[in-house]
């Protein structure tokens, strides 16, 4: 069996950053950007209060308690330039200060006075008090996001303060997926017969891709034949899938016909197992077109852990993005296994009783079992030669997939 390391090395060797385009900047959530984006203006764009009150000058000094001032204008948010000459402006949170004013005091610390209408100051107000100078969020030209920037919420927000209608991300690698197995029913609404089971895997891989850059080509259930495999597989790449990964029919079973697929195929297979647990049958092989093509186990835990860490590392290098670097979380208990294989384990990563992270292997680790893996929020990687693991060891941490670090909640205990 391959060592795990190498077989990844063998992956990324094949994969190479893929083209990038320009996408509207709204509909540009969850891509990664290809260039770096620097701010076409200041944010804010002009020097503006901060609260509601009354905007006044005085340059360097502080204006003091009890003094009173002329009222001489209002501002509103969403007011044009204004030239003060020697007053109070009343102005409203947002608003633009006229020019000649530097500071703000708050309406709750003035009392206003008519006859002439004019304002008392409460309390003393020094130059750029309650004010949101131009520049002091994002300096124009400043590069506010660099290449390899995974776009979420948060950035687009500041995207569109900024009036950025366009960025450069790198295209989305597409991929299609292919069930195998006579066995499986894609309708819930289908009753099973005896020897059926529900196609998990498919529901499973469509939802998981696109949260890891990728874009759904592509899916189909097929069942235990060469010719239809072979058919499936040419309806994928018709659909201008460049990767595509098939469940099941990997290991040594009299139905296990994919390396066969593949020959006929003309694929070359680079590897065939590896050193790991669950998916120890992992196959990949590349097409004479390029078409890369990733053979996971059948068992759901097997294919949650052939795309996380051999199918993802591929789509993190077409995406540009740097190899992932994972956490480094002491075990919350002992943890013993045997060596030759690298364990891919569901875990939970929670604060113990002192607010420190620590990382719980759940009960459940075979491959079948989906109900741990709905329970985990983190994946715990245990070397090949690792062998009796006490308490507090600190060992790899991975989040669900690659774009995403663990949910961690609450308390350990």
């Amino acid at each position: 069996m391959l060592d795990p390391a190498e077989a990844l090395q063998l992956i990324l060797a094949e994969c190479t950053p893929l083209p990038a385009h320009e996408v509207r900047a709204a509909e540009a959530m969850g891509r990664v950007l290809a260039a770096p984006v620097h701010a076409p203006g200041a944010l804010p764009p002009f020097d503006n209060s901060a609260m509601d009150g009354y905007a006044l000058g005085g340059g360097a000094e502080a204006l003091a308690k009890g003094s009173e001032w002329p009222i001489e204008g209002e501002q509103a948010a969403g007011d044009g330039t204004a030239q003060a000459r020697h007053g109070a402006w009343e102005i409203m949170t947002g608003a633009r200060l006229p020019d000649g004013l530097d500071r703000v005091i708050p309406v709750e610390q003035i009392e206003r006075l008519e006859a002439p209408a004019r304002v008392r100051l409460l309390a003393d107000v020094a130059a750029g008090e309650n004010v949101r100078t131009a520049g002091s969020d994002v300096p124009a030209g400043e590069a506010v996001f660099a290449a390899g920037t995974v776009l979420a919420p948060q950035h687009l927000m500041l995207l569109a303060a900024l009036g950025v209608d366009g960025v450069t991300v790198t295209e989305r690698p597409r991929v299609a997926v292919l069930c195998t197995g006579r066995e499986l029913v894609d309708d819930p609404a289908v009753p099973l017969a005896s020897g059926q089971i529900r196609n998990s895997n498919g529901p499973f891989l469509a939802a998981r891709l696109p949260r890891a850059g990728a874009e759904l080509a592509h899916i189909e259930t097929v069942g235990d034949e060469v010719d239809a495999f072979v058919a499936a597989f040419e309806r994928a790449r018709t659909a201008g899938a460049r990767v595509v990964i098939s469940t099941g029919a990997v290991s040594m079973g009299r139905y296990d016909f994919v390396p066969e697929a593949l020959q006929r195929l003309g694929a070359e297979t680079i590897f065939h197992k590896v050193a790991i647990r669950p998916g120890k049958p992992l196959l990949f092989a590349r097409l004479p077109d390029g078409t890369l093509f990733f053979g996971l186990p059948g068992n759901p835990v097997a294919v949650a852990t052939g795309l996380r860490f051999f199918v993802e590392p591929a789509l993190r290098a077409m995406l540009g993005l740097p190899p992932e670097t994972p956490w480094r979380v002491p075990l919350a208990a002992d943890y013993a296994k045997k060596p030759r294989l690298r364990f891919h384990l569901k875990a939970r990563v929670t604060l113990d009783a002192q607010g420190r992270l620590v990382a719980r292997v759940l009960a459940g680790q075979e491959s079948y079992r989906i109900g741990p893996l709905a329970d985990a929020n983190a994946w715990v990687v245990v070397p090949v030669e690792a062998q009796a693991l006490p308490a507090g060891t600190l060992v790899d941490v991975c989040g669900p997939g690659h774009l995403e670090s663990p949910a961690i909640e609450g308390s350990a205990a």
